[in-house]
C-alpha cells in the first residue's frame, strides 16, 4: 500500500462513525505486519483511549497473522529441514510477536557449550545421556511446573530457558533441542500424556533388543521426570496395563511436527483453565493448519 493511503486510512482510526472504523480495519487488516510502525507512531500521537484500543487490536490481528504465515511455512517443509528450535519459536511468537530469536540461540548455545565439555567421543550413548541429564536437572535445575501446571508460561521456550519451568511436552521437546544440539540421534516418542525422548540407533538395538523386536529406539528418556532412563520393557508392561495399543503408535519416533501441534494443544488447555477466550479462538486457528 502507498505511504499516503495507509497515513489516511491510519488517520481515521479515531472516526466515531462504527462503520466507518470497520471499513478502515479492514483493509489494514489486508496488510503485513510491515505497517505496525506506522500503527504505533498513530497510538503514541492519540489521546483517544478508544481509538488506541482499535489500533492496538489491529496490531494483535496483525502480528497473529504474521505467526499464523509462518507455521504455514515451517509446516510445508520437509520434515528433514524442520528446525525445531525454529517451530518452537514460532509458538513463543503468539505470545512474544517481538522475540529476539538470536538471543534465544545464545542462550540454548551457551548451555549446550557448558554440556559439551564434558562429553567425548570414547562414550556410549547412555553415557552422553547420563552427562546430559545431569547438566539439565541437577546442574541448571530444569523441571516441570508442578506448583503451577496450568500456566500458559510452561509453553514458550523463551520462559522455559528462564524460568527453568515447563510442563511435560515443552520440557521434552526442549530436552530433544538439547540433545540434537550434542549430536545425540534422539527423536520425539509420543507416550500418553507425557511425550518421552527416544535414542535411537537401529544396529545397537538390533542387537539389545534381538531380531524380534522391530525397532531403532534402544532407550527411552522421560525429560519430565529429571531425564529417567527406561527400557521397552518397562514402557511395553505400561501400556498393557492401561490399555494403550497398538504400541507402536506410543513407542516409536513421530515427526517433529506433531509436537508442535501437541504443544499448541496443551496452550489452549492453559489458555481456557486461565479464562482467555479470545487466546484459546486464535490456538484453533492455528491448529487447524496440521
Amino acid at each position: 500500500m502507498e505511504k499516503g493511503k495507509l497515513n489516511a486510512l491510519i488517520e481515521l482510526l479515531d472516526d466515531p462513525d462504527n462503520m466507518v472504523f470497520g471499513m478502515v480495519e479492514q483493509e489494514l487488516l489486508k496488510e503485513t505486519h510491515e505497517i505496525i510502525p506506522e500503527l504505533e507512531k498513530k497510538w503514541e500521537s492519540s489521546f483517544d483511549e478508544n481509538c488506541q484500543e482499535r489500533i492496538e487490536n489491529i496490531i494483535q490481528n496483525l502480528q497473529f497473522k504474521k505467526t499464523y504465515s509462518k507455521l504455514k511455512n515451517w509446516l510445508a517443509l520437509k520434515p528433514k529441514h524442520q528446525n525445531l528450535i525454529d517451530g518452537f519459536s514460532i509458538v513463543d511468537r503468539f505470545q512474544y510477536p517481538d522475540l529476539n530469536l538470536l538471543n534465544l540461540q545464545l542462550k540454548i548455545e551457551n548451555l549446550r557449550k557448558s554440556i559439551w565439555l564434558e562429553l567425548n567421543n570414547s562414550l556410549t550413548l547412555l553415557e552422553k545421556t547420563t552427562i546430559l541429564n545431569h547438566f539439565l536437572f541437577n546442574m541448571n535445575g530444569y523441571s516441570v511446573n508442578l506448583s503451577n501446571p496450568h500456566s500458559p508460561q510452561n509453553c514458550f521456550l523463551n520462559q522455559l530457558i528462564d524460568t527453568k519451568k515447563g510442563n511435560s511436552i515443552s520440557m521434552s521437546i526442549f530436552y530433544t533441542i538439547m540433545a540434537r544440539q550434542l549430536e545425540l540421534p534422539v527423536k520425539l516418542i509420543d507416550f500418553p500424556k507425557n511425550p518421552l525422548v527416544g535414542i535411537v540407533d537401529s544396529e545397537l538395538a538390533q542387537k539389545v533388543h534381538g531380531s524380534s523386536v522391530n525397532s531403532d529406539v534402544l532407550f527411552y528418556i522421560n525429560p519430565s521426570n529429571k531425564g529417567s532412563i527406561t527400557s521397552r520393557k518397562e514402557i511395553e508392561y505400561h501400556l498393557k496395563k492401561n490399555d494403550y495399543l497398538p504400541f507402536h503408535e506410543y513407542t516409536e519416533p513421530k515427526p517433529d511436527s506433531l509436537f508442535i501441534q501437541r504443544l499448541l494443544e496443551s496452550m489452549q488447555e492453559s489458555y481456557v483453565a486461565v479464562g482467555f477466550p479470545d487466546k484459546e479462538e486464535k490456538i484453533k486457528q492455528l491448529l487447524s493448519l496440521f
